[in-house]
């Protein structure tokens, strides 16, 4: 047998023996019959779902409109079939970028032709896309997809939120598609790996689950389910087929290191279809006395089958993969698993042409319940601020996995015999703290409804709890904390942070012309337009509104008194500059609000009609004073930080000049502690002691 040829852009075949010419992929009989077990198990769950479910026996009734049964079955086949070529494609992304080893920090001839192949999942699923928006739009109007005319198409994807984001999914896709075709270099890769994790987001946002009871276990929940059975699903595909191929080299590598990756995204399914599964069923009952929550069940017990089956994988065939036949074991295991994954993603296609549990309080008129997720609260207290807490599924997960790798990192650090800033510690885990003070307790709760509670959790995130995190230092801990690739030229965790913080994007993002306007100015674009409004009349709005404080927030104090190494270190004069312009602009906008003559963002807070808010008006004034008086104290914070590290950083270049003096150094004392300073980061940045 000869050697494999490689040709850029196609995964590497091997010529055989049979023939000059002739060529084949190894593996590929297995491979075949993976696939095709794969496919009749995903088409038998779908269909017997549907059919179970109820979703393509619906009963016809003379007089209404009907769609047909072409859109009954081709909606829920169009999304399944839209699902499977996410998980391809976000796989193939994932395996060739982050699985197979770097070469000299550059995508290998393996890794680009994974990349290259990734396109090709990445049309099928905007083909697909395309698809289920005729059949959504047929499925809607009651008309057949034959009787869809291009008008009717064009406004229900530009006006409706469902066809908005399916749109959006279409044109992600495409882009994405055509940068798996031009990428080379790692950092390339990431684009189009960026653009398919955001086109998994649009069902989730636009979906039912917008619509659900709960809005922040719902969205949350299934944005993190589809996320992570993408990775899950998708990663092993790719590791599979990669493990039959004898010019698979690194077969026990990418094995190795997506059984550590399939463990976060097997947790990360269960969480977020927990999540999901509450937000729609509203009884233990619903479980076993509706067709939703039977298929629920059904898929509960695949899921625990898998875990049970990716057990076996990280006990048995992960550590032998490197032995004589070790590959053809782990793929058998693999087809079965491939297979049973298939079924649950037809169970799930299924599920979401099911529908759920009716609501119990769905006949009640009240206006609250449908924006909010909630029924209006009573009159806000100290009691009820206490008491009623919003299960945020999103901040509650940031705060958990924020928290225990910062631990982690810590432990690391004593176990070796190093030494960590307590106070450094005592700053993060405040920050976390805070964060959950104003997101997942009652001030969570009420921001929703007064314009004031609004502003204090807004405030706090965006002038506090950034200042905490920052002083917490946390890319100094990982660097110290992170082991380093095993392989020279590889890049593992650490080596993609260093990557990170000197990349471009970091010096632009750093810069004090971009991180201060938009720390400043982003309120006044915010509150003063119709965006505010938006945003509060949809959950993920909201989201992005606490996410932008947050990164807003964080980057700005990130050059005022951050510890972290970064691109560039601003002279301690300019950042007094910076933090006294800051706080100027914050209190003007605080006073700004509180001249207003008529309330802001009515569209929003007039559909409410809060019974114990007498004047909104009286409210927004306020919430404009909390904006006003509740810069005084991150000001001082930071003053006080800012002081202690300006003294300290006069210390130290004191010490090295007198080191430098005593050692016989040059007599320009200044130019030396300034290559001093240089070399110091250096050193930071490489994550040295």
């Amino acid at each position: 047998m000869s050697s494999p040829s490689v040709r850029d852009g196609d995964p590497p075949r091997e010529e055989s023996a049979a023939g000059a010419g002739a060529v084949r992929i190894p593996g590929a009989d297995t491979a075949a019959t993976i696939a095709v077990a794969a496919v009749a198990a995903f088409l038998i769950a779908l269909i017997v779902a549907l059919v179970a479910g109820g979703a393509v026996t619906a009963r016809v009734i003379p007089g209404l409109p009907d769609a047909g049964p072409l859109t009954r079955w081709g909606l829920p086949v169009s999304a399944a079939v839209r699902d499977v070529a996410a998980a391809l494609t976000v796989g193939l992304l994932v395996f060739a970028l982050f699985l197979l080893p770097l070469r000299k920090n550059a995508l290998g001839p393996q890794a680009r032709g994974y990349l290259r192949a990734a396109a090709w999942p990445a049309l099928v699923w905007a083909a697909a896309a395309g698809a289920t928006l005729v059949f959504q739009l047929s499925d809607v109007s009651g008309l057949p997809p034959g009787e869809i005319v291009g008008d009717q198409l064009t406004s229900y994807a530009i006006s409706v939120p469902q066809g908005i984001g399916l749109l959006v999914v279409i044109l992600l896709t495409c882009a994405a598609a055509m940068l798996c075709r031009t990428a080379e270099t790692a950092a390339g890769a990431l684009a189009p790996l960026a653009l398919a994790g955001a086109a998994l987001l649009p069902p989730a946002l636009t979906g039912h689950s917008a619509s659900a009871g709960s809005h922040e276990l719902a969205i949350s929940g299934l944005a993190l389910h589809i996320a992570a059975i993408a990775v899950w699903v998708g990663g092993l595909a790719a590791v599979t087929f990669h493990g039959l191929r004898t010019t698979g080299e690194d077969a026990p590598v990418a094995a190795e290191r997506f059984s550590r990756v399939a463990l976060w995204a097997y947790a990360g399914v269960g969480v977020g279809g927990v999540a999901s599964a509450l937000s729609r069923l509203y009884s233990v009952a619903d479980l076993v006395t509706t067709s939703y929550g039977l298929l629920i069940v059904v898929k509960a017990v695949l899921f625990v089958g898998l875990g049970a089956i990716g057990w076996l994988h990280r006990r048995r065939t992960v550590p032998r993969i490197a032995e004589a036949g070790g590959r053809r074991l782990f793929a058998r295991l693999a087809g079965v698993e491939i297979a049973v994954m298939s079924a649950t993603m037809g169970i799930a296609a299924a599920l979401s042409r099911t529908p759920p549990p009716p609501e119990a309080n769905a006949g009640t008129d009240d206006p609250a319940q449908a924006i909010l997720g909630f029924p209006m609260p009573p009159p806000i207290s100290t009691e009820t601020l206490l008491t009623l807490w919003r299960p945020d599924l999103f901040w509650g997960l940031a705060v958990v996995v924020l928290g225990g790798c910062y631990a982690a990192g810590v432990v690391r650090l004593l176990r070796r015999g190093d030494r960590w800033p307590w106070g450094r510690a005592v700053a993060w885990a405040a920050g976390l703290l805070v964060i959950v003070a104003v997101l997942l307790s009652g001030v969570a709760t009420y921001s929703m409804v007064l314009f004031s509670t609004h502003m204090v959790q807004h405030m706090v995130l965006s002038m506090l709890v950034p200042i905490l995190l920052v002083l917490g230092a946390p890319v100094t801990l990982a660097l110290r904390a992170l082991r380093p690739a095993k392989r020279r030229g590889d890049r593992g965790p650490r080596e993609w942070l260093t990557a990170f913080v000197n990349s471009r994007f970091s010096k632009t993002a750093t810069h004090p012309l971009v991180a201060a306007p938009l720390f400043v100015l982003s309120p006044y674009v915010l509150y003063f337009t119709p965006l505010f409004a938006t945003l509060m009349n949809d959950h993920s709005g909201h989201l992005f509104m606490n996410v932008h404080f947050l990164a807003t927030g964080f980057l700005y104090y990130w050059i005022i008194v951050g510890v972290d190494p970064g691109p560039r270190k601003l002279p301690y004069l300019l950042r007094l500059v910076l933090l006294l312009a800051a706080m100027g602009m914050h209190a003007f906008f605080g006073i700004t609000i509180m001249m207003q003559t008529a309330p802001l963002a009515m569209d929003y807070y007039g559909q409410l009609a809060v019974p114990w808010v007498e004047n909104q008006s009286a409210d927004q004034y306020a919430g404009g004073g909390v904006a006003w008086a509740l810069g005084e104290i991150p000001t001082g914070l930071v003053m006080l930080a800012m002081l202690r590290q300006w003294a300290r950083d006069d210390e130290r270049t004191e010490r090295r000049r007198e080191r430098h003096s005593r050692r016989g150094g040059s007599e320009d004392a200044d130019l030396d502690a300034y290559n001093d300073y240089l070399a110091e980061l250096d050193r930071r940045s490489r994550g040295e002691r």
